[in-house]
């Protein structure tokens, strides 16, 4: 079985180091790297270090050191091979075939770099060639550089079709094609990929030129602006960050990742100063080259244009990041005044205006949200609705259960105050209607209120009467009492009164307790049946039995529906329920205390059945 050098390489770039180190050792956040107690050897204190951007681990203490491959056989004790088919299998490579063909496959890889390394080159030659004058009067036109065209490798494809051949002539025609320098179709002959482009070389993580972008110089009909290489055993654009070999190690001092969308882009930062940007191959950004940025930065900043296109590519970056998401790890998102690109802005603006971009990037959880928000406007119940689902529909593909978690509370709290913007009670707390005003302060709602509150206190007093009238009640409704005296502490000092009181009456007579004068206000004996002269006096205790349930469950209706509302923000409609179906109660119960103590209640009627006076009205005092 042969596993070629560079098979290697790309073994060990998609697995990341600490991910594997993590699964058997704790370890801990150290600057940009890991550490823990070492494996190898004991030890009280860390001197084992992970670092994934370099993809080794060592001891500083025993010396051990190595590279995934290495940890799996030397800490898991696993055979060469199937340490190596295990984190094949996790990276998605297949293991070369145990055949001569897949070491010739090895080989020609390795042998194409050579090609796409010639051709960059010629590209290069050609461009301060005479044939290159017009490439070299577009980037004067660009501001770029001397420095930045060499430091980038600028170069020129003429536009003859079999230009680069000729230059080439040392490879074979299929290795041209291979490379994706050379275009085959069937019934034609080969022809140049490239053509009267300014040409950029794509490199990976080692340096080494394993594509091309080609920028057109005069505009054709049905030609795209910008051309890549294609998918070639060298080059995967899904996996591929452009500049990101000079980006990581900039990254390291800046502490960030800067990904914008196109080439130019990076290379207009970079020439003023900001250089640790890369950019995606002309595609969204893919899953793979997240996971490729986390290893570098835990938190890479999306720079898209202001336009509905930029918008549309930062929601697709969302949507790749959800699954991935894990602690620490997320995007962030700056997004550009409307028609201009990072190239434009450092232009026109200069490298402040770029930073404080930057600086006030936006989270990820902050994208979705205000995208899904302002996606359609929110007319009617059902569009509220289809923006909740929206939502949760995001939540349910994040796979960390915490992450999963702590975003739909965040995004649902979010979709409350927005939806169900919190409105203020106008009139003191009665209930009846609602608004933004909070000056409550006069009118006929506090009128209200106040007549309330003396109804509430006219019938305590008068049940307090009438308990010292008929003192074996007071042990009736003892634990009612009890929880009256608990939950109104101005009721308290008469409660304990009356039960202090009882012990030493006769009860066959119910001999009345005498109240101390100032305990409470002295009630008006004739707006209470259950005090007056002449009322049956079982009627009176019924009468009695209803006002103390009256007084004990008018607190407990005031604390719930205060309850209700403190959970306004976070349920709204829950919380609206709830307030409706308590302030249906309250109301219920406010008149049940206004007919009980109406100023205009009729005298008892007499026992042999004659009517004396008007029949009882409660119109103006019912809650």
């Amino acid at each position: 079985m042969a596993l070629s050098p560079q098979w290697l390489d790309e073994l060990r770039a998609r697995i990341t180091l600490s991910s594997v180190v993590m699964r058997t050792t704790k370890l801990q956040r150290a600057g940009r790297e890991w550490k823990a107690c070492c494996p190898f050897h004991d030890e009280k204190t860390p001197s084992f270090y992970v670092n994934d951007q370099k993809g080794f681990y060592h001891c500083f203490g025993c010396q051990a050191h190595g590279d995934v491959i290495r940890w799996m056989t030397d800490q898991r004790g696993l055979p060469f091979m199937d340490a190596v088919k295990e984190l094949a299998s996790e990276a998605g490579m297949e293991v070369p075939a145990p055949d001569p063909r897949a070491a010739r496959q090895a080989e020609k890889r390795a042998s194409l770099v050579d090609v796409t390394t010639a051709a960059q080159q010629w590209f290069v030659e050609t461009m301060q060639s005479p044939a290159g004058e017009k490439a070299r009067a577009y980037l004067e036109s660009r501001g770029i550089t001397a420095a930045m065209s060499r430091e980038f490798g600028f170069g020129y494809a003429p536009e003859t079709k079999q230009a680069l051949k000729d230059a080439l002539k040392g490879f074979d025609e299929r290795m041209l094609v291979d490379a994706g320098l050379r275009v085959e179709v069937e019934g034609k002959a080969p022809y140049d990929r490239f053509r009267d482009r300014l040409m950029l070389p794509i490199q990976d993580q080692r340096g080494r030129v394993i594509g091309f972008g080609g920028r057109i110089l005069e505009k054709r009909e049905g030609a795209p602006k910008y051309l890549n290489s294609p998918d070639t055993q060298l080059f995967d654009k899904g996996r591929t960050l452009y500049n990101l070999h000079r980006a990581a190690p900039a990254s390291r001092q800046s502490g960030r990742i800067i990904i914008v969308e196109g080439y130019m882009d990076v290379i207009a930062l970079a020439q003023a100063g900001i250089a640790e940007a890369v950019a995606p191959m002309g595609t969204a950004l893919t899953e793979l080259q997240i996971e490729l940025l986390w290893r570098h930065v835990e938190t890479p900043v999306l720079c898209f244009d202001g336009d509905a296109a930029g918008q549309r590519a930062a929601m697709k970056a969302v949507e790749r990041a959800l699954p991935l998401l894990r602690p620490s790890h997320s995007l962030r998102f700056v997004r550009l005044p409307e028609g201009l690109d990072p190239d434009d802005l450092v232009r026109d603006r200069g490298k402040a205006a770029m930073a404080a971009l930057l600086d006030d990037s936006e989270s990820l959880l902050d994208t979705l949200w205000r995208t899904e928000r302002d996606a359609v406007p929110l007319r009617s119940p059902e569009d509220k609705a289809g923006l909740k689902a929206r939502l949760l529909a995001h939540v349910d593909t994040i796979a960390d259960q915490d992450i999963r978690a702590l975003y739909r509370r965040e995004l649902l709290d979010r979709f409350s105050a927005f939806a169900f913007p919190r409105k203020e009670w106008k009139g003191g707390g009665d209930g009846r209607r609602f608004g933004n005003n909070r000056d409550a302060s006069a009118g006929r709602p506090q009128v209200a209120r106040r007549d309330r509150t003396a109804s509430r206190d006219a019938l305590f007093a008068a049940t307090i009467a009438g308990l010292a009238r008929h003192p074996a009640l007071v042990d009736r409704h003892h634990h009612a009492l009890a929880r009256l005296a608990q939950i109104d502490p101005k009721a308290a000092p008469a409660i304990d009164f009356l039960m202090e009181n009882t012990e030493s009456l006769e009860r066959d007579g119910e001999s009345p307790i005498l109240l101390p004068d100032g305990l409470v206000a002295p009630p008006d004996e004739t707006r209470f049946a259950f005090l007056r002269e002449g009322t049956d006096p079982q009627s009176a205790r019924d009468a009695l039995a209803e006002a103390v349930s009256l007084l004990v469950e008018r607190p407990a209706l005031d604390a719930a529906l205060a309850a209700a509302t403190a959970r306004f923000e976070t349920d709204p409609e829950g919380a609206f329920a709830e307030q409706q179906r308590l302030l249906r109660r309250k109301r219920e119960f406010d008149g049940r205390i206004g007919r009980m103590a109406s100023e205009r209640s009729a005298p008892a009627a007499p026992i042999d059945g004659s009517t004396r006076g008007a029949p009882a009205t409660h119109d103006e005092t019912t809650g």
